[in-house]
């Protein structure tokens, strides 16, 4: 062993949301029970390539005893595992891939069979039904959280909806469910900036009256963010307003987290 440079990982910081993955070519980063973990120190380089990729501010650099960095197992592990470096090729290109639980639970392809999604009684038509349409329950524009005024009169006096934007693709009931009489921010928590939302939402709580909010997110672990950031960003207005959690899941059901 020898003192050198190693990645350390937060755990407390971590939320699983697995972008160091990919970012790792030798596969030293696997997601082990909702965290980030290193693998094994000799498959970590120590130059930090994943550094940039990790929204909490987990992941550091620092230096400690360890083994030394074993590109050829590492590479070799990498391969086996069908890690894919950043620029999407595999690291075992041109063998047979392996699919792994390694990434993001988020990011995990599925194949949603629809005779087994589950439906309410409220969303089912017979074949013999006259065509539905459901009015669009939609009050403003912009709706994207970058975009929207920290000041607006659709603000005023409104029920927020702070949701993250892959949830009204699963949701079916989404405008009648969630939406109806609500002004509405969206944003995703894994791919987006969150310390900017944070700091945006605060502002909007701060600068608005606002009567209640409803925070509504997918079931993957990397979209908790979201409501991390409503959290924060109500405890940095200093307001005490009611929050209510939706979480959706993949096959379109709605559970309410209080």
């Amino acid at each position: 062993m020898t003192v050198r440079k190693i990645i350390k990982i937060d755990e407390d910081k971590c939320n699983g949301c697995g972008l160091c993955v990919p970012n790792c070519v030798e596969g030293a980063i696997k997601i082990i029970d909702g965290k980030a973990k290193l693998v094994k120190d000799s498959y970590c380089d120590g130059l930090g390539a994943c550094l940039g990729h990790c929204p909490q501010d987990a992941l550091h650099i620092i230096e400690r005893e360890a083994d030394g960095f074993d590109e050829e197992a590492a590479l070799a592990f990498a391969a086996a595992s069908g890690y894919k470096t950043p620029d999407a090729k595999p690291v075992n290109a041109g063998k047979p891939a392996h699919v792994h639980g390694g990434g993001c639970p988020g990011s995990r392809m599925m194949v949603l069979n629809e005779r087994k999604q589950e439906t309410s009684a409220a969303n089912k038509v017979n074949s013999d039904d006259v065509e539905i349409r459901i009015k669009p329950q939609l009050r403003q524009w912009p709706v994207q959280l970058s975009l929207v005024p920290v000041k607006a009169p659709y603000f005023e006096g409104a029920d927020l909806l702070v949701t993250a934007d892959c949830v009204p693709f699963a949701y079916p009931d989404y405008h009648l469910g969630l939406l109806k009489g609500k002004a509405v921010l969206v944003g995703c928590p894994k791919l987006d900036d969150i310390a900017a939302y944070t700091d945006k939402l605060a502002d909007i709580i701060s600068n608005n009256d606002i009567k209640t909010i409803t925070v509504a997110h997918m079931e993957v672990p990397c979209c908790s963010g979201i409501v991390r950031a409503v959290d924060m960003a109500l405890a940095l207005s200093g307001k005490d307003i009611p929050v209510k959690r939706v979480m959706v899941t993949i096959n379109g059901t709605a559970e309410n987290e209080g």
